[in-house]
């Protein structure tokens, strides 16, 4: 059959579930009966990215420290008659990311993706001191190596896919957080470091790249401000692309896009999924630019 030209997809978002329609017929992702492992998937992105792996068939092993909200998740797909098996651990405890992995196989028999998202922006700065930077890449950085570790020979035999989130900070800097920017630049290495070294046993590696994406965690950030409205709008006239947020729903379909068997030859490549936040040039979203420079 001739393939469907990309003009002709068109994307449309219901709930939390993520619908690719063309002529009102649904794009086949083929994640049905699938397993994927999402770390940090009770929240924010990584809720984001759990819910639309199980719209679209597949089973999920949510590894998370907090405990809530996965039996929240776990009770309620189990209700729908769906499986989102919550695997209450800490990641950076090593024996937590291999025990994450024995449950999984435990419980599933195989797993087909890795999502590799756990991470929080500590703030922890130059002069913090090496413990406290040791510390930040024991929260954003060695598990990830960790749980491909542990989780390569089931990857192995799936011939699966790992998806590693990063952050815009590896490419742009922040200020007074070295420990999360150094992490999510070796990310960014490892990467395209795995790609290589696994190619030949057909499992794809690929990076998405969130900048300004509003989740819970943001807007209590926000809210913080002493006018949460114009800090909002501060940072939504930077973003090129709709002056806007990226939402957790738009990483996660890229995630589960690149998770799925209609992105079977794209590997060792970092998305940014980010209105163009992060490369585009300053002068188009600062009012204070005046000079015309297209002649």
């Amino acid at each position: 059959s001739t393939p469907t030209p990309p003009s002709q997809i068109l994307s449309g978002l219901v709930g939390s579930e993520m619908c690719i329609r063309d002529r009102g017929k649904t794009m086949d992702l083929g994640l049905t009966g699938k397993v994927a492992v999402v770390t940090g998937g009770s929240k924010g992105i990584g809720e984001a990215i759990t819910r639309t792996l199980l719209a679209e068939g597949a089973h999920v092993a949510n590894v998370n420290r907090s405990s809530t909200e996965g039996e929240a998740l776990e009770a309620e797909y189990a209700a729908k008659g769906q499986r989102c098996k919550f695997i209450q651990g800490d990641l950076i405890q090593m024996d937590a990311c291999e025990l994450a992995v024995k449950t999984t196989l435990a419980e599933f028999g195989t797993i087909d993706i890795l999502i590799n998202n756990a991470g929080v922006n500590d703030g922890v700065s130059l002069t913090d001191g090496p413990k406290a930077f040791l510390s930040s890449l024991q929260n954003n950085l060695i598990h990830y190596y960790a749980m491909a570790h542990y989780a390569l020979e089931a990857l192995k035999k799936s011939q699966g896919a790992i998806i590693n989130i990063s952050s815009k900070v590896a490419t742009t800097g922040q200020g007074g957080t070295s420990g999360y920017a150094a992490s999510k630049g070796g990310i960014n290495g490892m990467t395209r470091e795995w790609a290589l070294d696994l190619a030949a046993d057909n499992i794809r590696v690929n990076t998405v790249v969130p900048a300004e994406t509003w989740t819970p965690l943001y807007a209590e950030l926000i809210d913080q401000s002493s006018d949460p409205a114009a800090a909002r709008k501060q940072i939504e006239d930077i973003i090129p692309l709709g002056s806007r947020f990226t939402s957790s729903q738009e990483i996660a379909d890229m995630v589960v896009f690149l998770a799925s068997q209609r992105s079977l030859h794209t590997t060792g490549q970092i998305h940014y999924v980010d209105g163009g936040y992060t490369h585009l040039d300053r002068k188009y979203t600062s009012r204070s630019n005046n000079v015309d420079l297209s002649k």
